[in-house]
């Protein structure tokens, strides 16, 4: 079954929201000076009240595998999710488990996959020279299709509750990401649109 994580949780009501609606995996960012940023503390008290079973992720770009681990440690947080220009050295630093963000240009970027091998999975992001993610924009799905023959693909990117269902048959991946696609506005979800979007990706994925 395709696994669903709804990211840019900044509220316990959403968090609870997401769970409910049938979340796998709630996404805290901790990017000082975006929107949905989370100061760890407060992300450590959301996460203590979850459900087992349910993953928490924490998003980073380019902080070092020390300060990605303390803050880890800090929130019980089970796995980061790093969307910067982190090496492959730096990586294998980390205490954590992760998943390595690559932000899609063109096949090219598939490169990637052969590089970290220790990562758990790969998001497929779409590329902005302006924002690191939380663009709002797909990017062309058949290169997703070629990453999943590769890797554990997360596809994300644009995703709404209007498109997943044909991410999803297009591209089988192992999961789907979503942050800005549903929310009301930045930083606080949309309920409803959070239930949809789930819906139509677990309806898909059983077709």
């Amino acid at each position: 079954m395709i696994r669903v994580k709804i990211c840019g949780i900044t509220s316990c009501e959403d968090a609870w929201a997401a769970v409910e609606a049938g979340a796998d995996a709630l996404g805290f960012i901790f990017v000082k000076g975006t929107p949905r940023y989370i100061e760890p503390e407060a992300a450590a008290a959301i996460a203590a009240q979850m459900p087992p079973f349910v993953a928490t992720v924490g998003v980073f770009i380019d902080r070092t595998p020390e300060e990605i681990d303390r803050i880890m440690s800090a929130t019980g947080i089970s796995l980061a999710q790093l969307h910067g220009n982190e090496s492959p050295a730096e990586c294998q630093r980390l205490r954590v488990p992760f998943v390595k963000a690559i932000r899609v240009q063109g096949e090219y970027d598939l490169e990637a996959l052969r590089t970290y091998p220790q990562a758990r999975a790969f998001l497929l992001d779409t590329y902005a020279a302006d924002r690191p993610g939380g663009t709002g924009r797909t990017f062309p799905w058949e290169i997703a299709v070629k990453a999943v023959r590769q890797a554990r693909v997360i596809l994300s990117g644009g995703l709404t509750p209007d498109n997943v269902a044909l991410a999803v048959a297009q591209v089988r991946p192992y999961a789907v990401d979503v942050c800005s696609g549903v929310e009301a506005h930045p930083g606080r979800k949309d309920h409803r649109r959070v239930r949809e979007f789930i819906e139509q990706a677990r309806k898909a994925d059983a077709r």
